[in-house]
């Protein structure tokens, strides 16, 4: 068997034809370089230069090794490079879980700067709710999640991406799309509410749940997906709450209105919710990756 030092001295007196110049090059002797060839012969079984006092030729079988032994260079070369673009997170494969409701505002800027900035890293889209992309995590399935809380804190990290506020979808033709002001809770009472399945879409349902506390709403239905709620309510089936991304669904039929909480009938006393809604990247503790620190590092320079 020879070695990758043998080749490199073969190509440098094979493109030199000329051991001191060879010699030279690869910053040694003459001596070790005739015995790096002479072994390298060996191992291959075949006389690959033709050499004496005043010339240096390739032999038919030196021609032939030439081109391999270019390619086997070549080849060690690009893993080497290979491997250190790993080490730095610039390449690999990222199994990536969302939620339909992540993806309105969230995945297609995230996607276009993976392109732009890491455009070695195959994405793997996975649409999934948090429980199951919780599972995946677990499962190793998914290497990140986009995902709401809650979630096992303990198991997994996070760190908050978005935030934005919970506003009201009704039908255009509703009358609480002709109220020229933030809808409080008691807005909602004797309404048919669109609402969100208690564990596939926990955090939506507890949401909507906490706003209309003081409220009689009729529930009538409970279903995962937002945009499956905006259709609903499109359809005329009840009212909703959902995140103010929904606005860009672009859903005809429906009207957004703002919210404002508290059971004040004065607007002034009434106190005027944040930006509730988080969006979570969660992960694996342990082991980090070295692509999905840089993934993360992306997340960072966007909220600086």
């Amino acid at each position: 068997m020879f070695s990758l030092d043998q080749v490199s001295a073969f190509v440098a007196v094979a493109e030199e034809l000329h051991f001191g110049r060879a010699a030279e090059r690869l910053a040694m002797t003459q001596p070790p370089l005739s015995r790096q060839i002479q072994k390298l012969e060996r191992a291959v079984g075949a006389k690959l230069l033709e050499r004496d006092n005043r010339r240096v030729e390739l032999t038919e079988a030196g021609r032939a090794f030439l081109g391999e032994a270019r390619r086997l260079i070549a080849l060690v070369d690009s893993a080497g490079d290979l491997a250190r673009r790993v080490d730095q997170g610039a390449v690999g494969t990222l199994r990536l879980g969302f939620t339909a409701a992540s993806a309105i505002r969230t995945l297609g800027p995230l996607l276009r700067r993976l392109s732009e900035e890491l455009p070695g890293v195959d994405v793997i889209l996975h649409e999934r709710v948090t429980p199951a992309q919780v599972d995946g995590l677990r499962r190793g399935e998914l290497d990140l999640g986009l995902a709401r809380p809650p979630f096992d804190s303990e198991a997994l990290a996070s760190r908050v991406i978005s935030r934005e506020p919970l506003i009201a979808v009704v039908p255009s033709d509703h009358p609480l799309a002709s109220v020229r002001r933030p809808l409080r809770p008691t807005d909602f009472s004797n309404e048919r509410v669109i609402s969100y399945h208690p564990t596939q879409a926990r955090y939506f349902h507890e949401l909507t749940v906490r706003f209309l506390t003081n409220a009689h709403p009729r529930i009538d239905q409970r279903v995962q997906q937002i945009l499956t709620v905006v259709l609903l309510v499109a359809a005329g089936r009840g009212v909703a709450l959902v995140p103010d991304s929904a606005r860009s669904l672009g859903i005809a039929g429906v009207q957004y209105c703002d919210l404002i909480d508290g059971g004040s009938e004065s607007v002034e006393e009434a106190e005027i919710p944040g930006r509730p809604v988080e969006l979570h990247a969660i992960w694996n503790r342990q082991p980090v990756s070295p692509l999905l620190h840089r993934v993360l590092d992306l997340f960072d320079s966007d909220a600086r």
